[in-house]
Parts: structure tokens; sequence; C-alpha cells
């Protein structure tokens, strides 16, 4: 087939395209469900290359966002975007955080429903003001104090994009249908399951998703069946008791400091489950509001985390009593949020062969890694576990890149050769998958 002909010099004549792109968006970061700029400028593309586009409700089902940033917050990223350069009418679709943006292009008859996931957030993160660091010497750091590209996601978006322009190359012969998804509030795992809930890869046969770094941190190198993702569950727990003077009227008080510390203390207690990996920790403590006052308010942030969604939901259930028991010792009350979380899981072993095989046979990589446990948390995992539930395969890569420092790291940088080698990944896998019929 022509794809398998030009694919690789349609990519790297790409190059000089991707870097502009992926520069653009580290200088203009947007964090988790403020990403209007990226996500209007993401699918105003997709449109011009002829894709159909989804976004704002129907892409994100509100019940099931977590985490999401008060109502002012989310009012003036979207001035702010608009500003910046982002069209305004597709900002307006995107109301109350609701920047999930899903191309989709239908080719022949008879092939399989394929869907990619790009994130497209950025950390709260301020970068830094090293003279050293690429991004200040060429001019593309953020302009967003506080925010910062420090995980690469302006790379993911980027490559998307590419890879919607590169499809298109090939239209004709291909055959079923692409989904291009780009989530938003990756980081802090809270986007990927209202995105999941809205039923948009419902009706998906092969979910990819990949991420730059991590545990491939050497451009060349590849992970191409990641596995071990661990459930992991973000909650606010905020104590609320009664203040007094802790020396003329100390029993007048409430305690709600001492309720959180306790609860602080019981939940690294809470015993590990027998059938896999469970994990919790608290993570910051804010309580109190005096020297000489009986504190009254107190606000906890903790996460829990297990080898499935099972192990998981045994933290959950035994946090929120260690919690709740915690506020009624101290006869205080307790309000309990979950800001954020993700599934456990592992990649599709059939998939997973498929990916290694033409990691293998593209010749780009220098290494290939078969199975790589992850160890930590991730929201692809929602994607994942979907697809994997109405039986489809999916899988999740690791694309290497030198980096200049580690992720979330106010110096991060990688190199931008990565976007070319990720792009090739992409694009072969989805061409072969899509001429099946």
């Amino acid at each position: 087939m022509r794809w398998e002909n030009e694919l690789m010099g349609l990519a790297d004549a790409m190059q000089a395209e991707m870097i502009a792109c992926r520069r653009d968006l580290h200088h203009y970061p947007e964090t988790g469900w403020t990403e209007y700029r990226t996500a209007a400028k993401a699918a105003a593309r997709l449109q011009e290359l002829g894709y159909v586009v989804q976004t704002g409700a129907e892409t994100i089902t509100k019940d099931c966002m977590m985490g999401v940033p008060q109502a002012d917050v989310l009012r003036a990223a979207e001035k702010r975007a608009v500003e910046e350069g982002a069209d305004a009418a597709w900002v307006a679709k995107m109301e109350g955080g609701r920047t999930g943006v899903v191309g989709t292009m239908h080719f022949g008859a008879g092939g399989p429903v394929v869907a990619i996931r790009f994130d497209m957030d950025c950390n709260d993160v301020t970068e830094t003001d090293s003279a050293e660091h690429r991004p200040n010497q060429e001019g593309f750091a953020s302009c967003h104090k506080g925010a910062m590209h420090a995980c690469g996601h302006d790379g993911h978006t980027t490559v998307g994009l590419a890879l919607a322009a590169l499809l298109t190359r090939f239209k004709e012969e291909l055959n079923g249908t692409v989904k291009l998804c780009f989530q938003p509030a990756e980081e802090g795992v809270r986007g990927a399951h209202a995105m999941v809930a809205s039923g948009v890869v419902d009706d998906v046969d092969y979910m990819l998703g990949a991420h730059f770094g991590f545990k491939m941190k050497r451009t060349g190198s590849i992970a191409c069946n990641v596995t071990d993702f661990l459930a992991t569950s973000k909650y606010d727990a905020r104590f609320t008791g009664v203040p007094a003077h802790a020396g003329a009227a100390p029993e007048q008080g409430k305690n709600a400091l001492l309720a959180a510390a306790c609860a602080a203390l019981n939940l690294h207690a809470i015993a590990r489950h027998s059938a896999g990996a469970s994990r919790i920790n608290v993570g910051r403590l804010d309580a109190g509001s005096g020297r000489n006052i009986i504190g009254d308010k107190a606000l906890l942030c903790l996460e829990t985390r297990g080898a499935t969604s099972g192990i998981n939901a045994y933290m959950e259930r035994e946090a929120e009593r260690v919690i709740k028991a915690a506020a009624m010792m101290y006869d205080t009350q307790v309000e309990l949020q979950k800001v954020g979380g993700a599934a456990g899981g592992s990649n599709s072993p059939k998939l997973a062969a498929f990916l290694e095989r033409e990691a293998r046979a593209l010749g780009i990589f220098d290494e290939v890694v078969g199975e790589c446990p992850f160890g930590a948390s991730e929201d692809f995992s929602y994607f994942m576990e979907r697809v994997q539930s109405h039986g489809g395969e999916a899988a999740y890569m690791m694309v290497g890149a030198n980096l200049a420092a580690g992720h979330h790291d106010s110096h991060f940088d990688f190199d931008e050769k990565a976007l070319s080698h990720s792009l090739k990944m992409l694009g072969s896998c989805a061409c072969k998958l899509l001429s099946q019929r």
C-alpha cells in the first residue's frame, strides 16, 4: 500500500511543523479543565482537515468531572484563551471546563474503529528562569506564571494533530474509523473518567495511548507492553469544628485540627491487602487558625492506590471509615470530595505484541522493551478498562526521549526528535490496523 512507502518520509517532512506547534503550546500552557486555547486550536485544525469534531458536552459528562476549578477561574481562562488566539466560537462550546475534543474520520467500509488518546493539560509548576534552559534560550518558555508543560503533554497534543494530518493523506486506502481523543485534566488523574463516561470510546476495537519519557528516558527507546497500572483515588477531606479560646474556654471548642491529625495517623495504619499492592498517602494537612485558638478547620489531602481497581476500592472504603471515625471522635463534621482517580489494568497482550513487532520493523528504535511494569497511575487506564470491558483491545506505550530534568520538574524539557519517532510509530500502527477488513 502507498502508506507503507510514503509514511516515513511524510513524517520527516512534518518535523519542523511539529516543533513549531509544540513550542507554541509550551509557551501557552493551560492546567486541567482550562485548556480552552489548546482544545480550541485542536478542534479548529481537526475540522480543517475534514474530521467530524465533537467537544463540550458531547465529550465530557459533567457529573463525572473531578477537581474542577471554581467558576471564576474557568471564566478567566476562557477570556485569556480568546485573547491568546483561540476561536471564541469553539471556546463557547467548552463552557464549564468541558474541554475534551474528539476528531472522527470514516474511511472505507468493513474496518475496525481505532482510537488514540492525547492529553493536553500542563502542570502547576513555574518554569525555571535559568539561562541554560532551552525554552528560555529559544523564546518559548511558559508565559503563564504557575503553569508549565513539565510532563510532555505539549508534545503529545502536537503528535495527535500531526497524526490527524498524516492519516488524511492515505484516506482512500484505509478502512474503518479513527477517533483522535484529546483529553483534558490528565494531571491529578481527573479527566479521563468524565470523557469515557460520555461514551465516545464505547464502539472502539483498538485503543492506543503513548507518553514521552517515564521509564524510557533515552531517545530511540520504546516500551510497547506497559503493565501494572495502579488504580488510584484522590480525596480532599475538610473537617469543620468550633473555635474557642484555648486558655479561657477550651471545653467550648471542637478541635478539627486534632480530628484531621488523628485521621492522618490512622489512615497510614490501614491493613494492606493480601491480593496485591495497596498504598495510601496523606500528602498535605492544613489546619487551625492561631496559636491560642482551638482549631476549627482542617484540610487533609490524601490518595489511595491499588494493583487493581478492586484493591483500590478496599483502600477507599477503609479510608472513608477512618476519616469519619476520626471526625466523630472529636465531635466535628467532615466533608469528603473525590478530586481525581484512575483505574488499574494492563495492556491487552495481543495488541501489545503487535506494537512490539511494529516498533522493531520500523527500524527507528535501537531499544525495544517488551513488558514494562508501570507501577504508577495514569488515567488512560479508564480508556483501557472501558474498551476492554466492551470486547476491544487497548495498549499504552512509552516513547523514549532524552530529558533535561525529570517529569514535573521546573527544568523539564524533552528531545524534540521524539516527536517524529512517536508520529511514525502511531502512524504506522494506525494505518496497519485500519488496513484490515
